[in-house]
């Protein structure tokens, strides 16, 4: 037996009051069993649809699938979850490996629980009892992820359960049993089938999990990979070991590595970090020495991660920061570099992506089997955040448009913009501070000036 949450067992106690059963199934059971955080409550009933509707009249159903979506309200009276109510069903055809062509009201508990998916996930409960007719609570325990029945037939019913299998397996720190292992092997191919926002939606839950790294050596070992990222695909055995380099490790398991290692747990600085050397593959060259050298491979990578962006569906603002991180991963860490050539790094990077960059560069590091801590790079963090103390563009200045005028009794036109250009550009070279005082004894250095200064 379970502890259900009250509202997840006030759907229950409806239901039962109105002569129907109503069971929670599905993650949120194997989460509970589990100890695990767990939200948005999915329930299994013999009432239908249209009989849901009646018991819960702040409710929805816009679907072919039986699924009845109930709000559910905090004390403050805002929506907090849906919960979602399904109808005993049953399921025959699947012409797209993704979805039934035809759906069918169940009988039983028993009916609906054969369909689904893997075995942790088809345990019901009613908050008295716990039904588990195939041994999902077993599975639990020993930390495995296995299909309800034949593993050819449910992936062949719903493709994107094998990427479910290993994502789930991710985040639980489960292994796939043998035969459904061997079974996503067999039917790997079918991938090609679904969409490509189901296939994004699916990989970026799974580099947000815990086991990440260790997911997507699932999905290269079981040929996941080749049909989702080819392109790291490629990267495993391209070799880096070489005289004067620092790599131990070949391009794709060191990407892998850096993902491990990557401190950041955004899914999309995530990825970043795993396709920042896509482009080696491309670039590779060993000269007569044995010397191994992957030029210009950051631009190579920026370039493929915009196809990658373009074929998993992502935003424009996601695409953009892949492609920005991927591109100016290559930056050096060096105390001798000036202001300005940090100044000029942010701006490339853009203030927002600093922390994220950063991550990229750590997980990158490590995963090439550098040290836990740089003096260098915490010496380049600290001048960063220094550096943005100074005005980044004219609109930075502590003086505008309104003090040069005023000095310079003129109305708005060219001569104004070319000494905040002047004023600015004297900051930035560090022969002049920021600071109102200083800028409006320059301001009238300058004013004297005018005359050149709008010549030139």
């Amino acid at each position: 037996m379970i502890t259900l949450p009250a509202a997840a067992q006030s759907i229950i106690d409806s239901l039962q009051k109105a002569g129907f059963e109503g069971y929670a199934v599905g993650g949120s059971v194997r989460d509970t069993l589990m100890n695990r955080p767990t939200h948005g409550w999915d329930f299994t009933t013999n009432a239908t649809p249209e009989d849901i509707l009646k018991l819960f009249p702040d409710s929805f159903y816009d679907n072919q699938f039986g699924t009845v979506g109930v709000k559910i309200y905090t004390l403050s009276t805002d929506i907090e979850d849906i919960y979602e109510i399904t109808t005993y069903r049953s399921e025959k055809g699947y012409k797209d490996h993704r979805h039934p062509d035809h759906i069918l009201w169940g009988k039983t508990l028993e009916d609906d629980l054969s369909r689904r998916d893997f075995t942790i996930n088809a345990i019901a409960s009613d908050g008295k009892t716990l039904i588990d007719p195939y041994e999902g609570q077993k599975d639990l325990k020993e930390k495995i992820i296995r299909t309800v029945g034949d593993p050819d037939l449910r992936f062949s019913e719903d493709s994107l359960r094998m990427m479910r299998a290993v994502r789930i397996a991710s985040e639980l720190g489960f292994m796939i049993d043998e035969t459904t292992s061997s079974a996503i092997l067999t039917n790997a191919e079918l991938l090609k089938r679904i969409s490509a926002e189901r296939i994004r939606d699916e990989l970026m839950r799974l580099l947000k999990s815990e086991y990440s790294s260790d997911g997507i050596l699932l999905l290269k070992n079981t040929g996941l990979l080749k049909y989702i990222l080819p392109e790291l695909e490629d990267t495993f055995g391209v070799a880096q070991k070489s005289p004067k380099r620092h790599h131990i490790y070949d391009v794709g398991t060191h990407s892998v590595l850096a993902l491990k290692h990557c401190p950041s747990t955004d899914p999309l600085v995530r990825l970043a970090t795993l396709l920042h050397d896509i482009g080696k593959t491309k670039t590779f060259h060993k000269d007569e020495s044995e010397l191994i050298t992957f030029y210009n491979h950051e631009v190579v990578s920026a370039r493929l991660a915009k196809a990658v962006a373009q074929r998993l569906r992502l935003s424009r603002n996601q695409s953009d920061k892949l492609i920005t991180l991927v591109r100016w991963h290559q930056f050096s860490v060096d105390e001798r570099q000036t202001d300005s050539a940090l100044r000029r790094f942010i701006r490339r990077v853009g203030r927002d992506n600093l922390s994220d960059m950063l991550a990229l560069r750590i997980g990158d590091r490590l995963g090439g089997g550098a040290r836990e801590t740089s003096w260098r790079l915490e010496l380049y963090k600290k001048r960063l955040q220094d550096v943005q103390k100074q005005p980044f563009s004219v609109t930075d200045l502590k003086i505008n448009g309104h003090d040069i005028m005023r000095e310079l009794d003129c109305r708005p036109g060219p001569i104004v913009g070319k000494i905040l250009n002047q004023l600015f550009a004297e900051i930035e070279t560090g022969i002049l501070s920021n600071e109102r005082e200083a800028l409006l004894i320059r301001l009238k250095q300058l004013s004297n000036e005018v005359t050149g200064l709008a010549a030139n």
